[in-house]
């Protein structure tokens, strides 16, 4: 099942950077949970969103942007988990490029995203992903 997960993860990443917002959420699970409890920055809200928190919170964000790509650098199989270190790419008015870098862990549970949680440090995402101790 653990491959399947990370189609399932490749894929939300795939439709949101294609701009398919619809697709990218298909295989959320209702009660999906949006952890931003470790999110280091300015104006970060550090806090876990439901659903429609989350898809309210990426699109006031993506909208304030000229572009924005997420840019996983591997899916790490972790069983219920995958692992995705990450390297975003945003633009913004007058040429004004940016790149954010960290590691989510997604979970995944009978078929359904339950949980994207933030880490700001890849060894602490795996070992919150079972994969060091």
């Amino acid at each position: 099942m653990s491959q399947e997960n990370v189609e399932m993860a490749r894929a939300a990443v795939d439709a949101f950077n294609r701009g398919d917002v619809d697709a990218a959420f298909k295989d959320f699970a209702p009660d999906f949970a949006f952890d931003m409890s470790r999110a280091i920055g300015i104006n970060i809200n550090r806090d876990v969103y439901d659903l429609d928190q989350f898809r309210r919170l990426l699109a006031e964000f993506t909208g304030t942007w000229d572009s924005f790509r997420l840019g996983v650098d591997e899916y790490i199989d972790a069983g219920d988990d995958v692992v995705t270190p990450f390297t975003n790419r945003l633009s913004g008015r007058d040429g004004i490029e940016l790149q954010a870098r960290g590691t989510w862990v997604w979970t995944i549970r009978d078929g359904a995203i339950v949980r994207a949680c933030l880490y700001q440090e890849f060894e602490e995402a795996l070992e919150a992903a079972g994969l060091r101790e």
